[in-house]
């Protein structure tokens, strides 16, 4: 078989994936309006189950009925029914030997559409770069969010708690924590939204300090034998520019001291194989395994196989996650695996939910439980 390495199995903290290849999360947006699962979102976790990833990493999933839903009609995992639903979508992909990791979210001051509240919060009064997505039903320039205080922090932190209760209940094989693109835990990093004076902001130590209690407080919840991972960037939804300042120097703190009650790291750039630092210097992914001792999952432009194989052949990822490489082929393991030409993504024509639905007026159904 070609690209031998990418089918061989490895292990992702206690679990035992069948292949090196992991669906990304990415955003949907096809849940009911009070956030529960429907049978548009089983259908569309199943067919990449069915064309055999090892794993799929869910889109993101808010954490509470406050302030953490970034984008009207996004799942959550905050009540019973929320548990119930998910659970059919969660079997779907179990039939087929892969594993389904519930991706946990806060979006903050990045939050463009909220059933439970206009008013969005983050780590100071700083709005987000940029605009909202248009495709997920945004327009203009962010809200100014409220800065948090440090009782509600401590509510962040209880609903991360909750979320990943919620996922091991459901079903779920682990939990990935979003600390990337610019939502709320990546917001208390980046040192232009955070400028907090307390133990929260301030030194990169400071600022990592939410991100390492939230970690704790998720291994502490579900035990030892349930996986949990985090997803770093640097880059943001709304500024892809973004670097971390001090580069490498701020890669090898950030890492070294994330690690700690993770089973692995997520990192994601524009292109997984470039220089994340500058001219000559180490991709993220090879950055994150020089300066932590877990697994490591690569996403960015991986889509060609020999990009991906040298990735994992070379030790600087251990797995590599396909976005819009998996939209055009949900079936990308098998079909790579028979020698099948791989379809180049295409906007028009790849099953994109959102624009579909809000263009067709078509309503997703409650998944029956």
């Amino acid at each position: 078989m070609t690209y031998e390495n990418l089918y061989s199995s490895e292990q992702l903290g206690k679990l035992s994936l069948k292949n090196r290849f992991i669906v990304a999360p990415m955003t949907r947006i096809t849940a009911t309006d009070d956030g529960s699962a429907t049978t548009t979102m089983r259908d569309y976790y199943e067919r990449f189950a069915k064309g055999g990833f090892g794993a799929v990493i869910t889109e993101g999933i808010y954490t509470d009925e406050l302030y953490s839903q970034g984008y009207l009609n996004q799942p959550g995992l905050t009540n019973k029914n929320h548990i119930e639903t998910w659970k059919n979508v969660i079997s779907a992909v179990h039939d087929y030997n892969t594993l389904i990791i519930a991706q946990l979210m806060h979006a903050g001051g990045q939050s463009q559409g909220n059933a439970y509240t206009d008013i969005t919060i983050a780590p100071s009064e700083i709005p987000p770069k940029g605009e909202q997505l248009g495709f997920y039903g945004g327009s203009g320039t962010f809200d100014t969010p409220k800065a948090l205080s440090l009782d509600e922090i401590k509510e962040v932190r209880h609903s991360f708690i909750q979320a990943a209760r919620h996922a091991k209940e459901a079903g779920f094989d682990g939990v990935e924590i979003h600390g990337a693109n610019g939502y709320l835990l990546d917001q208390f990093l980046t040192d232009y939204l955070n400028h907090r004076s307390d133990e929260y902001g301030g030194t990169l130590e400071n600022r990592l300090n939410l991100i390492v209690e939230i970690i704790e407080d998720v291994r502490n919840e579900v035990g030892e034998d349930f996986t949990v991972g985090i997803r770093l960037s640097q880059i943001k939804v709304t500024d892809p520019a973004y670097k971390w300042p001090k580069g490498e120097e701020a890669a090898k703190t950030i890492f070294s001291t994330l690690e700690q009650g993770l089973d692995y790291i997520h990192v994601t750039e524009p292109d997984a194989t470039q220089s994340a630092f500058g001219d000559g210097t180490k991709t993220l992914a090879a950055a994150a395994k020089a300066y932590s001792s877990i697994p490591v999952i690569a996403n960015g432009q991986l889509g060609d196989p020999e990009k991906a194989s040298s990735l994992v052949s070379q030790k600087d990822a251990d797995f590599v996650s396909l976005g819009t490489s998996a939209l055009a082929n949900p079936d990308y393991p098998n079909r790579l695996a028979s020698g099948k030409d791989l379809k180049v993504f295409d906007f028009e024509s790849t099953l994109l939910p959102l624009a579909y639905i809000k263009e067709h007026e078509i309503k997703a159904e409650i998944v029956k439980t």
